[in-house]
């Protein structure tokens, strides 16, 4: 059974959360709590093949930016996420997929994103194809989800695998530097 390290990325209030409890435990989370760090394990199976997910919720806050490279040292794959409800939140993913480009060395780097809370239609400030043409110049997968009716919720995890499971770049776990 594969398994992978999935890191869920983004601003505070996005949702993060919301979409990662309900995946993992069918609940939804109507309180807001700001995330410091949770981690969640769950096996899926997609395309026939069994997994282990492990699932770093992550703080959206700035307070706890410097934390988001160890994190992503880690992860094999990201779940970016914004509201489509704040523009605010779309603009600052741009900077998270650099500093995850930055810290893993290399493009091509399994993301996904996620326009989260397209229940809240009536307050989009985020269009569709703002996501969309974002992700196609990043090379990403785009899909919107809302997580308190589960549009999408697994599609995003279901995704995610398929994005990672097809990388050309596997991490090995060894050092890439050689001493003479």
């Amino acid at each position: 059974m594969r398994e992978y390290k999935v890191v869920v990325l983004g601003s505070g209030g996005v949702g993060k959360s919301a979409l990662t409890v309900k995946f993992v435990s069918g609940t939804f989370m109507e309180k807001y709590d700001p995330t410091i760090e949770d981690f969640y394990r769950k096996e899926i199976e997609v395309d026939h093949a069994p997994s282990v997910l492990e699932i770093l919720d992550t703080a959206g806050t700035e307070q706890f930016a410097s934390m988001r490279d160890l994190y992503i040292k880690n992860g094999q794959g990201f779940v970016v996420v914004y509201s489509i409800t704040s523009v605010q939140t779309f603009q600052d993913i741009k900077t998270m997929r650099e500093q995850i480009i930055r810290v893993k060395g290399f493009e091509k780097v399994p993301i996904i994103l996620i326009g989260n809370k397209c229940d809240l239609e009536h307050q989009r400030e985020v269009r569709h194809a703002d996501g969309l043409a974002l992700a196609q110049t990043w090379g990403c997968p785009f899909m919107e989800a809302s997580a308190k009716n589960t549009h999408n919720v697994n599609e995003v995890f279901i995704e995610i695998v398929r994005e990672m499971s097809t990388s050309p770049v596997k991490e090995s776990g060894e050092c890439c530097c050689t001493i003479l």
